[in-house]
Parts: structure tokens; C-alpha cells; sequence
């Protein structure tokens, strides 16, 4: 990889904006929704929850999107001229 691709790559990954671990993600929310379910929040508590639920299930959902974008990619069937036949060895 040459400087200049390198230079380009890591600027790609600062402004990318870091999203959180998905699974530290995925178990906040469900520690959110047993506190809703609970009953025994506030209004203001249950709203202020409710919204932080809404933005991580927004961040969960574009890990996912982008895992899937991923996977469609090394799938993708019509990408026959960089498919090489497996050869095994004896």
C-alpha cells in the first residue's frame, strides 16, 4: 500500500464516527427495556430512557446493515472472475 492510499485511509477511519461495540450496545438496551418494563420509572426517567432506547437501537441497526452489506458482498454471485477453483492439497 503506498503512503498516499494509506494517508487516505486512516483520514477515512477519523471522520468515520466510532460507533460503540455492538454487543456493549445490544445489552444496554436490554438492561433500558427491563427498566421500562419495570414500572417503576418516572415519566421523565421512562422518556429519558426510551429516547437513549431509540438511539441504540439506531446505532445496533447500522452495524447490522453494514454486516449485511458485507456478507451481500462476499456473496455476491456475479463476481465470477475473481473466483479461483479451490485445489487441495495431498
Amino acid at each position: 500500500m503506498s503512503v498516499r492510499q494509506s494517508d487516505s485511509m486512516q483520514k477515512m477511519t477519523e471522520d468515520t464516527p466510532k460507533l460503540p461495540d455492538f454487543e456493549k450496545a445490544l445489552a444496554e438496551l436490554e438492561a433500558l427495556v427491563e427498566k421500562l418494563e419495570s414500572g417503576a420509572l418516572s415519566l421523565d426517567e421512562s422518556l429519558a430512557d426510551f429516547k437513549r432506547g431509540v438511539e441504540l437501537t439506531r446505532q445496533c441497526q447500522a452495524v447490522l446493515d453494514r454486516a449485511q452489506q458485507s456478507v451481500e458482498q462476499l456473496l455476491d454471485n456475479e463476481d465470477e472472475e475473481s473466483a479461483e477453483n479451490f485445489q487441495a492439497e495431498d
